[in-house]
């Protein structure tokens, strides 16, 4: 259960549950205190009460009554209107009688007042001692909730440079290569942010050493194959020409994937989404198949729809899907279905030997890459995941069926293998 909260939802919830459990605590003590000092009152006064009506049988001194309040820590209220003014508006706790005099012990605002009637005698005595121990109890339980606040504070701004280190680390998962990691301290969080930073640093210095070589490789690639593509329309045997055209075009689309790869393995494709229509990306494959889609080899068998995605790119999707089904058809022809919710390339042929997920890792190997699958459903698969579409794969009634579920629908094909 708590893996799925987050640690400054644990240390809120940790901190709510220690406060509640300590105010429960506090009131359970109060209530024990109180029962506890009221019984300790009731003795201290019963000694205080009989001690006090004993001496007074003798007619002790003032100097003798003075050592007893300095004993009791008691304080005799001398002024008759105080006196009278308590008996009226304080409370009684309790009475006690007996053959040498009356006690009565009074609850007046805070304090606590013992009353001693007397032959000759009539006491009003302040008690000083009277809910000393209430102010501690609230003095300690005010230190312990100030003490759990600034434990509370200190930890929550231990863990803000997290947050901060968290979303620049998810800026950094989002393509953002250049991202500057600010200093955190000397702490484990600051130690993290350090080695992030070594991190990045070691990243871009492998990507910058990928982006050279790659540039250098194309670049080097591109002018032999220019140079023979030339040549090769100058032979003058037309089957030979041929297989050199086709060859030639085939070395330049396998460089033309690899670029297109390298962008969206890095991130740096950024989608140009526009409403289009399928028959107008149909248009623009046409632009870059290598043959004529009017051959009557291809079939477009749906009623046009619309959709939101990057045109330039989901024309490479669907140039990818049409050439490989193309290509590896028995009959040597493509259907293109749709409707609202998907759009399916279709074509006869022997269903996938191996699992689907097998033929859209990058550059396949054994049968897949001999076969030619490698690049091209790896560039759909990347470029769909852009667009957040689903693809999929499916065989029946002898026809494989390669699938783009659109984003707005919820209707779920099943992915066989």
């Amino acid at each position: 259960m708590f893996k799925k909260i987050s640690i400054t939802t644990f240390i809120n919830l940790l901190f709510v549950f220690s406060f509640t459990s300590t105010i429960v605590a506090f009131i359970f003590f109060l209530e024990w205190d109180k029962a506890r000092y009221e019984q300790f009152l009731k003795q201290r006064y019963t000694l205080i009460g009989n001690t006090f009506l004993t001496e007074l049988q003798f007619l002790p001194t003032k100097e003798h009554l003075q050592e007893l309040y300095k004993h009791f820590s008691l304080e005799e209220v001398k002024q008759t209107t105080c006196c009278l003014d308590i008996l009226k508006k304080s409370k009684t706790l309790y009475i006690q009688e007996s053959h040498l005099g009356r006690i009565r012990i009074l609850s007046y605002g805070n304090e606590h007042y013992i009353y001693i009637q007397n032959i000759g005698y009539n006491l009003m005595l302040k008690d000083k001692l009277s809910n000393t121990h209430s102010s501690i109890a609230l003095f300690l339980f005010a230190l312990m909730t100030f003490v759990m606040f600034v434990l509370y504070i200190n930890l929550i701004k231990k863990f803000i440079p997290l947050s901060r280190l968290n979303a620049q680390v998810e800026e950094f998962a989002n393509g953002n290569l250049n991202i500057k990691i600010s200093d955190y301290g000397e702490d484990e969080i600051g130690q993290i942010a350090k080695n992030f930073k070594k991190a990045i640093e070691y990243i871009n210095e492998l990507i910058e050493s990928k982006n050279l070589f790659m540039r250098n490789m194309l670049h080097e690639l591109k002018t032999p194959i220019t140079k023979g593509r030339i040549i090769a329309e100058s032979i003058e045997d037309v089957e030979d020409k041929e297989i050199l055209i086709k060859a030639f075009e085939r070395m330049n689309e396998i460089i033309s994937n690899l670029a297109q790869i390298e962008k969206l393995t890095l991130k740096t494709q950024k989608l140009q989404k526009q409403k289009i229509t399928l028959s107008y990306t149909i248009q623009e494959v046409k632009k870059l198949l290598l043959y004529d889609m009017s051959s009557g080899k291809i079939f477009e068998e749906y009623k046009d729809i619309e959709f939101e995605a990057d045109p330039n790119l989901f024309a490479i999707v669907m140039k990818n899907l049409i050439d490989n089904g193309k290509k590896f058809a028995t009959d040597g022809k493509v259907r293109i279905v749709a409707d609202e919710c998907s759009i399916r390339v279709i074509s006869k042929g022997e269903p996938l030997k191996e699992p689907f997920s097998n033929y859209i890792e990058p550059f396949a190997q054994g049968e897949k890459r001999q076969s030619g699958f490698g690049l091209g459903l790896y560039i759909v698969k990347k470029i769909l995941d852009l667009h957040h579409f689903d693809f999929s794969y499916e065989h029946k009634n002898g026809e494989n069926h390669f699938i783009i579920n659109l984003y707005h629908c919820q209707v779920s094909y099943p992915k066989l293998s």
